[in-house]
């Protein structure tokens, strides 16, 4: 569990690095990019090691079918997570879709995991996501994009969204955990 700790830490810190010292972030240039990349790359292995190794301690038990709710909700995160890139009608409504995508994609795995290393992987991250979110907007005002693609950036996502969602898919399947069965245990 210490593992895992560490990895979320580490996420928590590299991200709001710029946020807590800006002069600091600021003194290191582009450098400072590549080191919070490094730090961001170690902090996703520490939490995979972690979270993999964590022993199963259960803290609650998640309703039955829980798992296509989760599966919704990770097709909607997906999506929101494609806002940004694809640029399509939200774009220009939303500030933080990718923040937004981590929180539903946080709620999606709490509702089908309920022991101690879930809550601490999922709701660490989630809250980091709400946490970064209000320091953005305690920074200062958003400059709402005025460029976007419309439907044709809408059209680009939801394909992009079906292909990474099979992918996601495809790999949890391939790690033992069938997202598609509606109860997991």
């Amino acid at each position: 569990m210490t593992l895992l700790i560490l990895g979320i830490v580490l996420w928590w810190l590299a991200h709001l690095f710029k946020r807590i010292a800006p002069a600091q972030r600021a003194a290191l240039g582009d450098p400072g990019k590549g080191l919070v990349a490094l730090a961001l790359a170690i902090s996703v292995v520490l939490m995979v090691i972690g979270y993999r190794g964590a022993d199963f301690v259960p803290v609650y038990t998640p309703f039955p079918g829980m798992g296509h709710l989760n599966n919704l909700l990770m097709l909607i995160s997906v999506f929101l997570f494609g806002v940004g890139g694809t640029k399509g009608s939200l774009y220009p409504r939303m500030r933080h879709p990718m923040l937004i995508g981590t929180v539903v994609w946080s709620v999606a795995h709490l509702l089908v995991n309920g022991d101690l290393a879930s809550i601490l992987l999922f709701g660490g991250i989630g809250l980091w996501a709400v946490v970064a979110m209000a320091a953005i907007n305690h920074a200062g005002p958003w400059a709402r994009p005025s460029d976007g693609r419309g439907v044709k950036g809408d059209l680009m996502n939801l394909a992009g969204t079906v292909v990474l969602f099979a992918i996601i898919a495809g790999i949890h399947i391939w790690l033992g955990h069938n997202p598609f069965i509606g109860t997991y245990g």
